[in-house]
């Protein structure tokens, strides 16, 4: 039936653009108009087919022939795709036989206001349309949160190739429909069709100055409506207009937690792995894949604890508002808070202002004599994250920058967001022998950057066996993670040091992710290597069923390091090795998880207050004592 209704939507659009190019515009007679009806409905219909495949990537051409897996819908739009391929036929091939005529009217001697007006509005639309698109091809469900505090954050060091791909995409594209819409809206011509051998007025200057100013409110408006939909902006009125007590109420000010120290402090490296998901496992181990993608990461949790929301196989971590992006994620997992667009003059990349009321896992360390490195490949200076490493725990900053500065690469390297990470495990490799070698104890961060979106980058080292790019790289990556981690096991520091491995955030590969059944929760690989004996002894159970997010990586990487924490709570996270529930638990599991992100939805007065202001004042070891091992 759906196949019938095709046809008949088909051959309706295409009867229509003949009807109105042989009897309005050419004037044939009934019989001579057969051939031009004819000729239109084949025209329409295969151009229709090439924007619905190539512009609209609404099919698959394999999949029209024969008509089969599309909606009603489907169907419906591709008619009204087929009706304006073919009136754009249909009008060029009038103007070429003269159908169609332009005269000059010499009144018009300037540009009407209306005109300029309409021109911006089209700008505007057109750049909220394009800009959107490109957005959610490029990073995927992108949140109103992470749009916004991007736009105000540092951008320094952005992939080029994601800057060639908006300078490409958006920007071309808004250039290309604004000239278009000039073209037509300036024009001092008026439109005259053929009737009879006569010209006929059909488009005079006010009836075009009218088209104008409605075609650019339609576009503006069009374009605003579908980026307010496509990134959830109506969260962005709940962040400025209304407030919730939530995190104020559940808030534990670590400067007022009773934290108890190993004497012989332990070592602490922390694997940030970019967008490395659980979903890329196999179906049989909780993931989606044919395969398992990331066959040495969960080999490797086998001698290690992992968390998941699920009875059995790998789950993680669950995707919360202000924890999404790398920097947020960063955040979370330092202090235990999500990351809230700022909503007085606050900012995060600015000397000595990215959160500095909070207390952060580099802080706490700091107070005991740790020494602190932070590396990537990319430049700190992205999303202010130097200013959040160096006024939290004064940590050394080995960025893409940073490397350079040592000599560790030439002046003009540039691969990537700065260099990959081939060079990333072989620059780690010297920092943590050099941190050793200091005879401190110390706190080495790293983040990898291989697997971000769009595409990844693939090493020339990466085996290519799968026809996808980004599984390739995917593979590539968890090998050679897991090839670091025997290298840090064979160190003579290991003994005393725990490995924390988790991704960042979800992956923003919208391409690889767009067949995923939306109602498959995705989730982030997470592993503790040798923690402290402390917390070996939980039962399994402790591991399961449990829901959690980023910020509950704060007090339980403390505890992996052998910090015990009066009451296991820190910030707005808990300790997971404890059997003290979590903020989502203690809110029902899942429905607790979607309370609360719609909670961190909020403003948060207290959040601007305590958090986004302050002196950066040092971690006040009060409350902290030691314990002999």
């Amino acid at each position: 039936m759906v196949i019938i209704m095709f046809y008949i939507f088909a051959i309706i659009s295409g009867l229509i653009i003949g009807a109105l190019d042989a009897f309005v515009i050419r004037n044939k007679k009934t019989l001579s108009a057969i051939g031009t009806v004819i000729t239109d409905l084949i025209i329409s219909n295969f151009f229709s087919l090439i924007a619905t495949e190539l512009i609209c990537k609404l099919a698959n051409v394999g999949t029209i022939y024969p008509l089969s897996g599309h909606s009603l819908r489907f169907y419906f739009i591709y008619s009204i795709i087929t009706l304006i391929c073919g009136f754009i036929f249909v009008f060029f091939a009038a103007v070429f036989g003269g159908y169609i005529t332009f005269i000059q009217n010499k009144s018009q001697t300037k540009i009407p206001t209306v005109v300029k007006f309409s021109t911006v509005l089209v700008a505007l639309g057109a750049a909220a349309f394009t800009g959107t698109i490109w957005g959610k091809e490029t990073f995927g469900n992108l949140a109103a949160d992470q749009l916004i505090i991007n736009l105000i954050t540092p951008k320094e060091g952005t992939s080029s190739d994601i800057m060639s791909t908006l300078f490409s995409g958006p920007v071309i594209q808004t250039l290309v429909i604004t000239l278009l819409f000039v073209i037509f809206a300036i024009s001092a011509s008026e439109v005259f069709v053929k009737l009879r051998d006569k010209n006929v007025k059909v488009l005079s200057l006010l009836t075009k100055k009218i088209i104008c100013f409605i075609l650019a409110l339609t576009i503006f408006f069009g374009g605003c409506a579908f980026g307010i939909i496509k990134f959830d902006l109506v969260n962005v009125i709940k962040i400025y207009f209304f407030e919730s007590p939530f995190i104020e109420n559940n808030y534990v000010d670590p400067r007022e937690v009773k934290l108890e120290f190993p004497e012989t402090k332990r070592n602490l490296i922390h694997i940030y792995l970019e967008s490395m998901e659980n979903s890329f496992t196999s179906t049989d181990m909780g993931g989606y894949m044919d395969e398992n993608l990331i066959e040495p990461l969960t080999d490797l949790a086998k001698e290690g604890y992992s968390f998941s929301h699920l009875e059995s196989g790998f789950g993680g971590p669950i995707a919360t508002t202000g924890c999404v992006w790398s920097v947020a994620s960063m955040v979370n997992m330092n202090a235990g808070i999500p990351m809230k667009v700022p909503t007085s003059g606050n900012a995060y990349g600015a000397v000595d202002n990215f959160m500095p009321g909070a207390i952060t896992l580099g802080d706490i360390l700091e107070s005991q004599g740790y020494e602190q490195t932070l590396m990537f490949g990319a430049t700190a200076k992205f999303g202010g994250l130097n200013y959040f490493y160096e006024s939290h725990g004064n940590f050394n900053i080995l960025d893409y920058d940073g490397v350079k500065e040592q000599d560790m690469l030439p002046d003009n390297y540039h691969v990537w967001w700065g260099y990959e990470d081939d060079k990333l495990y072989e620059f780690a490799k010297e920092e943590l022998t050099r941190l050793y070698e200091t005879g401190k104890p110390f706190n080495f961060v790293m983040e990898t950057a291989d697997t971000h979106a769009p595409d990844g980058y693939l090493s020339p080292k990466a085996p290519t066996p799968r026809a996808s790019q980004y599984a390739n790289i995917v593979a590539y990556s968890a090998s050679e993670t897991e090839k670091f981690v025997r290298w840090i096991q064979q160190q003579p520091f290991y003994e005393n040091t725990t490995i924390v491995i988790i991704g960042d955030h979800l992956s923003m590969d919208s391409k690889f992710f767009e067949n995923f059944d939306p109602n498959y929760l995705r989730t982030t690989y997470n592993l503790i290597l040798n923690p402290a004996p402390t917390v070996t002894d939980i039962p399994k159970e402790r591991m399961q069923n449990r829901w959690w997010y980023n910020a509950d990586m704060f007090p339980t990487i403390l505890a992996s390091i052998g910090v015990k924490i009066e009451g296991d709570r820190l910030a707005l996270g808990t300790n997971l090795f404890s059997d003290t529930p979590t903020l989502f638990e203690e809110n029902g599991g899942q429905a607790g998880w979607k309370k609360i992100n719609e909670e961190y939805n909020f403003g948060s007065k207290f959040y601007a207050k305590n958090i986004l202001t302050g002196n950066n004042e040092p971690f006040d070891t009060k409350n902290v004592t030691e314990y002999k091992n």
